[in-house]
């Protein structure tokens, strides 16, 4: 006979044993509320890092200034957190398992619903509110007074007689469940409307400067985001010119000089086959047109610069937007000469809005307005790799194969021009004007059909998580024996009115049978 052993021998799992734990480890409420905080936590680099999505030009900033940490930061997708495969896998397990979570209760509450409250307990003083009174009244009365009382305080009512005596047993706070299922489904219904948003939806941005006009076209855009299932030829037909773009500064409280506290951007809307119309942009106030809304999401300056050859013919003439640097707007812009001179040459300009010099005799900007405007210019002459085929960003120079003319560590100073001044190109390659200086505007173009459910499920949300917290689940028990009636009550969760609610139904029936 072998001898026993006192290891426990636990049966090992098929595949489907597997798969049935792993459901019920998803669709438990602790999981779905370990996502939604893990989901929460996943959107905060959303909100530290500049988003392709919403700031295109804030993320070719970012790359230009931290050149070693950016590329590391874009492979685990941190400039493109809410479309990167790890927040949208957050998102489906979270889906995932509100939806386990609630079909099974919406069962069991139905049942709950149509069955009958519980039998009443033999002994009263064992619940945690309880009250007892003695009445000639018979106990037919009794029992018809109970139950009209009851009902009136809205509680579902079983009779449960014994031999010995005649009882009543209520059950209110049904409700209280129902709004937590709404409130979970409203979550639901969320995640899907937020779906099928982003999915049909799209988001667009595009830089315009004053006098300037934007058609609502694919090409037209600066940066394009469509959703998975977006049909380009859905797009509105409309053209948006941008008249002018005002900034008001703070100038009177010392400590928040040059503080900005109201943009506004007039711009003239055509829509297709109407007549032009004026229209006022302003931030948290978009522009709705069709089923597009556009955003005010950026603004700075943008330079007007004219570059001629030697003999004076114009070989570069545009106006270009400047990135803007710090809370004065020094901005930075690149002006790049692939034609037209003898040398390939790129413009390294930046732009004092209020220019200053400090002690080490380098420029910055005192304040954001337009009052004393500086450009100045590095110039670098050489391959700027616009052949090689890779695509450029149009506000950074690669000089990797370049020669530094002006500038630091150079014999030549930078190029410093005034509005409607010009200084000649060093070793005799031409000159350039700065003919004056426009703002411009960063617009957000957002499409999103489901915006309307999101806000009807957000608000069902909220609503129903409202109403279930102020509903309390109570069970109530009354039994009459001969002259003495008995009341007790027990709450579902922790209820400190429920002694007061129980002294309130002993007054009332005692009044009703005239006790």
């Amino acid at each position: 006979m072998s001898p026993q052993s006192d290891d426990v021998m636990n049966p090992r799992l098929s595949l489907v044993g597997w798969f049935r734990w792993f459901w019920r480890q998803l669709t438990s409420m602790r999981t779905a509320l370990l996502l939604l905080l893990l989901l929460a936590i996943a959107a905060i680099p959303g909100s530290l890092f500049p988003q392709r999505s919403s700031d295109p030009n804030g993320v070719t900033a970012y790359f230009a200034n931290n050149k070693n940490l950016a590329p590391v930061l874009d492979a685990f997708q941190l400039f493109d957190v809410y479309a990167s495969a790890w927040f949208s896998a957050i998102y489906l397990l979270l889906f995932i398992s509100l939806i386990g979570c609630v079909v099974p209760r919406v069962a069991y509450h139905w049942n709950a619903l149509r069955s009958a409250p519980p039998r009443t307990p033999s002994n009263f003083a064992r619940l945690p509110a309880h009250d007892s009174f003695v009445t000639s009244a018979k106990e037919e009365l009794v029992m018809e007074r109970a139950r009209a009382l009851l009902r009136r305080r809205g509680y579902r009512v079983a009779p449960y007689d014994t031999p010995d005596r005649r009882t009543l047993s209520a059950e209110r706070g049904y409700a209280r469940e129902t709004g937590n299922l709404v409130f979970h489904a409203a979550l639901v219904g969320v995640l899907v409307t937020v779906g099928v948003g982003s999915g049909g939806g799209f988001t667009g941005q595009r830089v315009i400067y004053e006098g300037q006009a934007f058609a609502n076209t694919l090409l037209a855009y600066d940066t394009f985001s469509p959703g998975r299932f977006f049909d380009a030829s859905s797009l509105t037909p409309y053209t948006v010119r941008l008249d002018s773009f005002t900034t008001v500064y703070e100038e009177k409280n010392p400590n928040a000089i040059g503080q900005p506290t109201d943009y506004t951007a007039d711009v003239t809307v055509q829509r297709k086959d109407q007549a032009p119309e004026k229209a006022v942009i302003k931030v948290n106030d978009p522009l709705r047109l069709g089923d597009t809304d556009i955003y005010l999401l950026g603004n700075g300056y943008a330079p007007q610069v004219t570059v001629r050859d030697p003999d004076g013919r114009v070989v570069f003439a545009d106006t270009i937007p400047f990135l803007p640097q710090d809370k004065n707007l020094t901005s930075v812009g690149v002006v790049k000469l692939p034609d037209g001179l003898s040398e390939q040459l790129g413009l390294v300009g930046f732009f004092y809005p209020t220019v200053s010099q400090g002690h080490s005799g380098a420029f910055f900007s005192m304040y954001p307005d337009l009052v004393d405007p500086m450009l100045t210019f590095n110039v670098w002459k050489g391959d700027l790799g616009l052949n090689d085929g890779v695509p450029r960003s149009v506000y950074a120079l690669d000089t990797s194969k370049m020669t530094k003319l002006t500038g630091q560590k150079t014999q030549l100073s930078s190029l410093e021009l005034r509005p409607g001044e010009t200084v000649e190109l060093p070793e005799g390659l031409g000159s350039v004007t700065f003919d004056g200086v426009k703002k411009f505007v960063s617009l957000d173009i957002h499409k999103d059909p489901a915006q309307g459910w999101v806000l009807f499920f957000a608000l069902t949300s909220l609503g129903s998580l409202l109403f279930s917290l102020f509903i309390p689940r109570r069970r109530v028990w009354i039994s009459v024996k001969g002259s003495s009636v008995e009341v007790g009550a027990l709450a579902r969760n922790d209820d400190p009115t429920l002694d007061a609610r129980v002294a309130e139904l002993v007054t009332e029936l005692r009044t009703e049978l005239g006790t």
